[in-house]
């Protein structure tokens, strides 16, 4: 009997100082991101430069809800009104004049590293799943080490090695590898945004920097004027944009 209690001590302790899990973590993260929220609009700039080569900025309006989004070009003008709709795993793209919409995939780069998941995708957590890698300091910050498995093709990338901060629950520092495991991009991830939301101060992605693995090229993804409100379904409705 005794025997019995205390095996039953020891498995109530351990459960109690268990590993966090990393699913659990990895969907906590993406809303930083603007995964799990009722509906987000946002800005995005994207600056690239190749060497010494810089890229025309371009500025998209973003909005996202669950698995869909749409991104509008604003600038630079001749691009106007083009657009990114991703709806669940299929992604189009939208431009005036084109007789109908372009069929795309998230893994087609759309202005220097950035590719067109990293524009449309919010969710990490509904595209890949993660497992526990143990504890990592980036500059000094603890960071829980999640090794993402895409669940899918459509996914932007078929591995990512993700830290994402213990104290702050948010992703810090990325690697973006190939299915057989090399190394294409890095990002690291800065949060001055924050939004509200249910009577709380949530952090928000204000730059996301990608870099390319094996050439001196860069995209930086600058994030402002975030909200969070509803966003009809209408929005991404491919039918109505055609």
């Amino acid at each position: 009997m005794k025997r019995r209690i205390v095996f039953a001590l020891l498995c109530f302790v351990g459960s109690v100082y268990a590993a966090p899990d990393a699913q659990s973590i990895l969907k906590h993260s993406d809303q930083a991101r603007g995964g799990g929220l009722p509906g987000i609009v946002w800005e995005i700039t994207l600056r690239s430069r190749d060497g010494d080569k810089v890229d025309e900025p371009q500025r998209l309006v973003v909005k996202a809800v669950d698995e869909s989004s749409v991104a509008e070009t604003q600038e630079p003008v001749r691009f106007k009104g083009s657009k990114l709709l991703q709806v669940g795993r299929n992604m189009w793209l939208i431009r005036p004049g084109l007789s109908k919409p372009i069929p795309i995939s998230p893994r087609q780069r759309m202005s220097g590293q950035a590719s067109n998941g990293d524009i449309a995708a919010t969710n990490y957590a509904g595209d890949y799943t993660a497992e526990m890698d143990g504890t990592q300091s980036v500059d000094g910050e603890p960071c829980y080490v999640l090794n993402l498995s895409a669940k899918h093709k459509r996914a932007t990338y078929d591995k990512i090695r993700y830290w994402v901060s213990v104290k702050r629950g948010v992703g810090v520092s990325a690697e973006f590898n190939s299915l057989s495991g090399k190394l294409l991009k890095t990002a690291r991830f800065e949060y001055a945004n924050t939004i509200a939301y249910q009577g709380k101060q949530i952090p928000f992605v204000s730059r996301m920097t990608i870099r390319d693995a094996l050439i001196d090229a860069e995209t930086v993804m600058e994030f402002g004027t975030v909200k969070v409100h509803r966003i009809a379904a209408s929005e991404f409705d491919l039918g109505q944009m055609q």
